[in-house]
């Protein structure tokens, strides 16, 4: 049996039916629903193929030469397919909900699959994902210069019970010139929008969330616009930290750095470091002394951030100021912080 289905009612239905993506493993490397699996119909090169005929000889065509194509991968589909979901039920989707995910949901109803035919596509989830991040919702901002640990506070928040996003986690990157630290690689835009919307959707509207203060871009890749917006314009908590532990919190953090890794990383800031603080700071790096490297790398980072606060509205801006190094301590403080300025601040 196939049965039509919008992608708003398959996301009701995550978990329990698994999710089956025919595109290609371009397509699907570019950007797939969180926990789809691919299963292409054609290979990158088929689809190119496929595509050309249809434009240059016609639909019939084409169609003959898609079946010419996968005549000998139907069996391989249905027994990747069982092997996705042994339960013979299974979800299926291609670009646009067309002829891809139609032919597939075909076959495997042939099979004994119940199938669902996700109407629209991937093209479909694409636009629910757009919808959500214009949904409005409570947001608190978590700022502080860096090195202020507020990316560990938010994770001691969320073991608290708080509602949290890491944009940096999704976006694999810590936000900076070191972001990658050296290891970490960047999804798509789009596939980070993805995984941004799989966290939202499991969220209580009605409760706040809790998100670190991040520019539009997170190294290569950019907030969505409209979440952004309403980042921007959410109430902010800054913390404030002294220099001292924030240089040991980044000792901590990029100390053991390849040190080419970061001279690369310094070298690239050498226009708003300056040419002798880059030298000093590169100089430091090669001598293995990390905290007068941060020291002075951290010049151009906090006037950066004192810059960013200036364009905040005063009357959104509440700073927090945190001495200790325990972070579940400091976690309780915010908290506390936060519910004293929302019995003033209803939009906090």
């Amino acid at each position: 049996m196939i049965e039509n289905i919008t992608i708003d009612e398959f996301l009701l239905l995550t978990g329990v039916i698994a999710l089956v993506d025919v595109r290609t493993p371009a397509e699907f490397a570019h950007g797939h629903i969180p926990g789809a699996f691919n299963i292409p119909l054609f290979s990158n090169e088929e689809r190119v193929l496929v595509g050309t005929t249809y434009k240059q000889i016609g639909r019939e065509q084409a169609i003959l030469l898609g079946f010419d194509l996968t005549g000998p991968k139907w069996s391989d589909f249905i027994r990747q397919a069982l092997v996705i979901a042994p339960d013979k039920k299974i979800a299926v989707h291609c670009w646009r909900g067309g002829m891809r995910s139609g032919a597939m949901a075909w076959a495997l109803n042939l099979y004994g699959f119940k199938v669902y035919l996700i109407e629209g596509g991937y093209k479909s989830y694409r636009r629910w994902t757009h919808r959500l991040f214009a949904q409005r919702r409570s947001v608190r901002i978590l700022g502080g210069m860096t090195g202020s640990g507020k990316t560990k506070l938010l994770h001691e928040l969320r073991k608290m019970g708080e509602q949290v996003i890491d944009l940096e986690d999704l976006a694999r990157h810590q936000g900076s010139s070191y972001g990658t630290m050296n290891s970490m690689i960047q999804p798509s835009q789009e596939q980070f929008e993805n995984n941004l919307a799989e966290q939202l959707k499991d969220l209580n509207f009605s409760r706040p969330m809790w998100i670190e203060d991040e520019n539009l871009n997170i190294g290569r890749l950019s907030i969505p616009r409209t979440f952004w917006e309403q980042m921007k314009n959410a109430a902010l908590i800054n913390l404030e930290i002294a220099l001292d532990q924030r240089v040991r919190e980044l000792v901590v953090d990029y100390g053991e750095l390849d040190k080419d890794f970061l001279v690369a990383c310094t070298e690239r800031i050498r226009k708003r470091l300056g040419p002798l603080q880059t030298t000093q700071a590169v100089a430091a790096i090669r001598e293995n002394r990390m905290a007068d490297f941060i020291r002075l790398v951290l010049v151009y980072y906090d006037k950066t951030y004192r810059s960013s606060l200036q364009k905040r509205d005063v009357n959104r801006l509440f700073t927090l100021e945190l001495a200790g190094e325990d972070k579940s301590e400091n976690a309780k403080r915010i908290l506390n912080f936060a519910s004293s300025i929302a019995e003033t601040q209803q939009e906090l």
